[in-house]
């Protein structure tokens, strides 16, 4: 089987509005200038001024001691768990996290760790859940080490974690002596559509990271935040999986300039994603989600258009839309205006009527 990824269809026309996901974001003018002044070290020996502004700003954002800049949140989620654990530990997380489903199997090739998958509606589960998970101690149970919590739930609809949830499944992980990380790949999607300052969303949390490529318009780089003990640790992983760099002040500029303009307009996004899941109503048999913040997945076969086929016919169109177990998710960005939203409803308007 050949992995790498498909070039665009021959003859397919160039996308115009791309709903396929927040990562297709592309780097501003304004951004790329702070790209291009940025001032830089070398981020191995510490001596990046740009990168340990980054770093600074992201712990005092989490309410954490220090913070490692990294290439990726799926680099960010490997490290943190090699960090807490050892081979032949288990981690607790749902069982649609992006952990179990979207990282290729690297927690069973790198970390070592077993994942005991939890139910719960939205991507999301409950105290009484987790303690029903509770191993008892002995040598026939893999010891239990830590709780692992995606904000917001890429594949539960892009649902924002009530914190009173967060915080009764992270009091079992207290009572249990686990270590607790969260997943923050679109977590400023959830303070912003929360209300909740992130240090006060993420208090319960050992670990924490935030994607600057989800929606907030850089084009890589995240930063995993914790105690300066665990992120001291951290570094061991991050040298040994190479995702230790050079001038990446270069890359932190971009996510510098992220956090100081685009973490308040997500409220845009949100705002265009309950529009679509709106006129996506009115569409006699269509099956739609209400959104919490900016993914939203509807399920079209009740038209007689399959999920497969609408993405396809409205692909033709220049609109890319993507496809997560048989539902169709439209992720609303800092390049999706509302009037691409009210193009996109007048496309499947006609492709449904087409039948």
């Amino acid at each position: 089987m050949v992995h790498a990824p498909s070039r665009p269809p021959v003859g397919a026309p160039p996308v115009r509005i791309n709903l396929y996901s927040d990562t297709q974001t592309r780097p501003s003018r304004a951004m790329k200038e702070a790209m291009m002044a940025a001032e830089v070290g070398d981020e191995q020996f510490g001596d990046d001024p740009t990168v340990n502004a980054l770093c600074d700003r992201m712990a005092a954002l989490m309410g954490k001691e220090a913070a490692v800049f990294l290439p990726s949140g799926t680099m960010c989620n490997v490290i943190a768990i090699r960090t807490h654990c050892h081979a032949g530990d288990e981690v607790l997380a749902h069982e649609t996290a992006h952990i179990l489903s979207s990282e290729g199997g690297t927690h069973a090739a790198t970390t070592g760790v077993q994942i005991h998958p939890l139910k719960g509606a939205r991507g999301m589960f409950d105290a009484d859940t987790l303690r029903a998970a509770i191993r008892p101690g002995g040598r026939y149970s893999p010891p239990q080490r830590l709780l692992e919590v995606e904000q917001t739930a890429n594949i539960g609809g892009g649902g924002i974690w009530p914190q009173e949830q967060l915080d009764s499944v992270v009091a079992v992980a207290r009572e249990q002596g686990w270590a607790t990380h969260m997943d923050g790949a679109r977590l400023m999607n959830a303070v912003v559509g929360a209300g909740i300052p992130a240090a006060e969303m993420v208090a319960g949390f050992d670990s924490v990271w935030l994607d600057f490529t989800k929606g907030l318009g850089a084009p890589l780089g995240a930063v995993l935040c914790g105690s300066a003990e665990f992120i001291g640790q951290a570094w061991r992983w991050k040298q040994r999986l190479g995702g230790s760099m050079r001038q990446a002040g270069i890359c932190a500029a971009a996510c510098l300039y992220a956090l100081d303009h685009n973490i308040d307009r997500l409220t845009e996004d949100h705002a265009n994603a309950k529009a679509l899941a709106r006129g996506l109503r009115q569409i006699s048999g269509m099956k739609v989600e209400e959104p919490d913040t900016n993914l939203v997945f509807f399920d079209p076969s009740g038209t007689g258009l399959s999920a497969a086929d609408l993405v396809g016919a409205l692909r033709l169109q220049g609109i890319h839309l993507s496809m997560l177990g048989g539902r169709i998710r439209a992720c609303t960005h800092l390049d999706v205006t509302a009037g691409m939203i009210e193009e996109t409803l007048g496309a499947i308007r006609a492709a449904v009527s087409k039948g």
